[in-house]
């Protein structure tokens, strides 16, 4: 058997050590291992080990918040190679910047500790941060070979004193293997299969004509990856090094691959929508300073002007459903130990990765108002009397016109993105005496990206050629493939992200003990600087928004803060076994002041099979670089207006609050492609957010191989960082009339927000109201041998109570809650209960099978019979067999949703990408993966 197979196997085996690492204390009794196992660990001296969310060396396992630990074996077993799409999979994390993102991708994966947002969970690597990872100022776990990670530990509250004050929703810790021993070299190959027969969406697209997909998919979506990993140890065995190679390639994987993903769903969700940018352009017309935007008119064959209002075009299948994506990796690990009183080590690591975002083809996007002379040569006779007859204009007077043009003659726009991140970890660890040690350290992080966005329509170009008579768009299909090459341009995007960290604390015994208490109190100590620089330059293209389906610029950035920082932590034992954890940090940070960070922690044990833990943490978090400097400019947000359409949802007094007259009441289009214009960015007075979280929670060890840890958690986030959303803002004023929300609004164009550039939402960074977020986490894990094998499970999950948001704060009935109900004011899908449950059986052989049940609960919708009307209940199972050829040669194969189950319909409104929520439940069908293992 393989090395790496041995121990994987074994960890499933031992699953406590896995699900529970940081729950039990090991004297609570046997931790997953057969009573067999046990006899041996009877005089097992527990090595000293330091736990997530603290810095105090202990010798147990337990944690006071709640904590989940993915292990190696997991990973392993789950076929994925992105870090990202396991994350996922854990009920307290939201999907967020995924592979399954395109339009609006930043080419990053990114984690969203319970939906309270990428900024707000903190990632660290052996315990330190995770650089940002460029354009999202969030750390990009891109950056962790999945292969490398020994496992990773998921902690919510109780870390900020620990780690930093913007660990306001919890850690993500990856806990690298960096004691290996050996050589491994890991080959795999993974893709997808779907048989395509949605009945709903294939009726939908039979009523426009559309093409899509119908039985098989055959494989695609098809992934390579190549790790290899070496270790062992130099100098007499007084140093040891880790360092691996990574190579991961995935090909694209376009919308148009799957029948329900073939078409945009309107925003209802009840036809196949798309947008007004056609391929047979429309058009709003009028005379110069008198616009008629109250009706839309397109081309007949003949070239007549002709109602508009359902010629849309069918975007949906030139977008990338899943990136192509190649990255390398290469990484070390070294320490060295020169006495017990110096071990220099170092952590280095390098990524680059390049992917492709391609979306719809670009289009004239109703940008502006192009005013041209009534004997234009690209209009004909009848189009001129039109204008005469419907709107007065004639000969040596001008027209005005807004056209909606898709460039489908010149192919799809796409963003080439690329990154290359950069860490280096150096320091020095030791003992100063038998009792105290410490820790310094420098750490250095950059990531450089570069977003070159191409064949998009480049604005100057486009009024050049309706002037110079060389874009016939008032001809039935008379632009040619060689009008719309010159139209394009390319705009450039690069940047750096670094981060400089210096931190040194010392940890020990300080020789105290409370009376009729058994151990003595352990103390840490410690300061920390840290820099954070952040560098985007926009070429004159991004930064004039001259790139028409940019929906606006894209200003260069420029900023940077530094934070002084000192900490520290006391564990207190107290008598009849309880235990007292407390820890603060005050930082000081240029742009915003002093903040003052802490958490109080106690547990009781009292007895072997059950304790009790509970904490409090305080998280102060200040605005990053990008939320404090980044200009204003214009951007796009996805919804609806309420006040647009021939029924609007609100009355005619309620769209008044927003600007709305009575004229233009009844008369305003509505988007096809549901997205409206926003004013976004940053805001360099805005205050630091709070966050108080309480958590409580029993472990237990009630029989032989059995383990169960329960908590709840409330977190409460005031003050927080976040724009109005622009939907919201709207509601919210036709509703109350508010003055925190109608001033957001700018009503333009007969009272668009969409249209042109005169009509938005303003969306810049504020203090709003906040979030209140509560949950219970369960865990359990059981072990016992069955014939001659052993069976394991286990499971963890997450039960909602509340998500709470208060756009504003201060307001009466404005909050709203997203649990079981992804319909409200942008909710994302969150179930009430979802899980994750997992089987293994290995018998004294050479093969060993996996069984896991992921389940997302129902989640609430409209309630109206439509698709929209709720998600239901997600089940996918997924079946793993893994087999030893030899000592040194092993093979993993799976499939995960093994029934082909395919992700829930939303409609257009509530989509994250093709339909769906893409990247939270499984996106594209049945997953199969195959992996060869050579280890010496």
């Amino acid at each position: 058997m393989s090395k790496e197979l041995k121990k994987m196997r074994r960890t499933a085996l031992l699953g406590s050590a896995a699900t529970l690492l940081a729950s039990f204390a090991l004297g609570a009794g046997v931790t997953g291992a057969s009573a067999q196992e046990a006899d041996t660990m009877e005089d097992f001296d527990l090595e000293e080990v330091v736990v997530t969310g603290s810095r105090i060396v202990r010798k147990d396992f337990t944690s006071a918040s709640p904590i989940s630990v993915t292990s190696s074996a997991d990973i392993k077993l789950s076929g994925f190679t992105r870090v990202e799409d396991m994350m996922n999979s854990l009920p307290q994390i939201e999907a967020a910047q995924t592979s399954f993102i395109s339009n609006g991708a930043t080419g990053t994966a990114t984690l969203d500790l319970r939906g309270m947002g990428t900024v707000r969970t903190l990632v660290l690597v052996n315990g330190r941060r995770l650089q940002p990872g460029g354009l999202s100022n969030a750390p990009d776990i891109n950056q962790i070979p999945a292969s490398l990670v020994e496992r990773a530990e998921v902690i919510t509250g109780g870390a900020s004193a620990t780690y930093g004050a913007d660990a306001v929703a919890g850690v993500v810790n990856f806990v690298m293997k960096d004691d290996f021993e050996g050589i491994e070299i890991s080959a795999g190959i993974s893709g997808y299969q779907h048989n395509n027969s949605n009945d709903y969406i294939q009726g939908l697209m039979d009523a426009k004509n559309f093409e899509y997909p119908d039985g098989s998919s055959g494989i695609d979506g098809v992934a390579y990856n190549v790790d290899v990993t070496m270790g062992g140890e130099f100098a007499d065995g007084n140093g040891h090094a880790t360092v691996y190679a990574t190579w991961r390639k995935v090909k694209e994987f376009l919308q148009a691959d799957r029948d329900y993903s073939s078409c945009a769903l309107s925003a209802a969700g009840t036809s196949c929508g798309g947008s007004g940018n056609a391929e047979v352009p429309n058009f709003y017309l009028g005379a110069p300073d008198d616009m008629d935007f109250a009706r839309r008119w397109t081309l007949d064959p003949s070239s007549n002007f002709v109602d508009g209002a359902s010629n849309v075009y069918n975007y949906a299948p030139v977008n990338h459903f899943m990136r192509p994506d190649e990255r390398w990796t290469f990484g070390a690990f070294i320490d060295y130990e020169i006495n017990e009183h110096a071990r220099p080590y170092m952590e280095v690591s390098f990524m680059r990765d390049r992917t492709d975002a391609q979306i719809a083809e670009s289009g004239t996007f109703f940008a502006e108002q192009y005013d041209l002379p009534y004997e234009s040569g690209l209009l004909n006779d009848a189009q001129r009397q039109f204008l005469t007859d419907t709107y007065g204009i004639g000969p040596g007077e001008q027209f005005g016109v807004y056209i909606g043009k898709r460039n489908v003659e010149g192919g799809p726009r796409a963003n080439l993105i690329s990154h290359n991140a950069f860490r280096i970890v150096t320091g020095v660890e030791g003992s100063i005496t038998d009792n105290w040690s410490y820790d310094a350290s420098f750490q250095y992080g950059s990531t450089t990206f570069v977003s070159n966005y191409v064949n998009d329509f480049f604005a100057p170009n486009i009024r050049e050629a309706l002037e110079n008579v060389e874009y016939d768009v008032f001809q039935y299909q008379g632009v040619t493939p060689e009008q719309a090459g010159g139209l394009t341009g390319v705009a450039v995007l690069e940047g750096i992200t670094k981060e400089y960290i210096a931190n040194a604390y010392v940890t020990g015994d300080l020789g105290l003990t409370v009376p009729s208490a058994e151990d003595s109190v352990q103390a840490v100590i410690g300061i920390e600087y840290r820099k954070e620089v952040f560098d985007s330059n926009s070429d004159t293209v991004f930064s004039e928004g001259q790139l028409l389906g940019q929906g606006g610029a894209t200003p260069s950035v420029e900023g940077s803060y530094n934070v002084k920082e000192v900490f520290g932590e006391l564990v207190v034992p107290l008598p009849a076994t309880l235990e007292l954890e407390l820890g603060g940090r005050y930082s000081d940070y240029s742009t915003s002041g002093g903040a003052a960070t802490y958490k109080v922690a106690l547990s009781w044990n009292p007895i072997d099979e059950i304790k009790f833990v509970g904490s409090y943490n305080r998280a102060v978090r200040a605005a990053n670089v990008n939320e404090l400097f980044s200009p204003q400019a214009r951007g796009l947000w996805g919804g609806v207006d309420p006040c647009a359409g021939a029924s609007p949802e609100l009355t005619a007094a309620q769209c008044a609050n927003t600007g709305v007259t009575a004229g233009q009441y009844g008369n305003i289009s509505l988007s096809p492609a549901s997205q409206y214009n926003a004013l976004y960015g940053g805001n360099p007075t805005i205050d630091p957010e709070k966050a108080d979280s309480w958590t409580f929670g029993v472990i237990a060890n009630p029989m032989a191989g059995l383990q169960m840890r329960v908590d709840f958690w409330d977190i409460k986030l005031e003050d927080a960082i976040a724009i109005i959303d622009p939907e919201i803002a709207v509601r919210q004023c036709g509703l109350t009339g508010a003055t925190e929300f109608c001033s957001l609004i700018n009503r333009g164009n007969g009272g668009s927000l969409w249209l042109g550039n005169s009509g938005y939402v303003v969306g810049t960074n504020v203090n709003t109201g906040g979030q209140h977020l509560q949950g219970i986490d369960v865990a359990a894990d059981y072990t016992t041998d069955v014939g001659v094998g052993t069976v394991s499970a286990k499971i963890s999950g997450t039960y909602m109570l509340k998500k709470i948001t208060d756009p504003v704060g201060g307001l009466e009935n404005d909050e709203y809650d997203c649990v079981d109900d992804y319909t409200s004011n942008g909710c994302f899908a969150q179930p009430v209960w979802r899980h994750t449950m997992t089987v293994n059986f290995t018998p004294d052989s050479f093969w060993s099978v996996s069984a896991k049940w992921r389940y997302f609960g129902s989640v609430g919708g409209l309630g109206d019979g439509s698709v929209d009307d709720h998600i239901a209940a997600q089940s996918y199972f997924d079946l793993k067999a893994s087999f030893d050829v030899n000592e040194h040669v092993g093979f993993l194969v799976g499939v995960n949703n093994i029934f082909d189950k395919e992700p829930p319909l939303v409609g257009g409104n509530f989509s994250t990408n093709a339909n769906t929520f893409a990247g939270f439940y499984d996106t594209l069908g049945r997953y199969l993966h195959a992996n060869v293992q050579v280890a010496f």
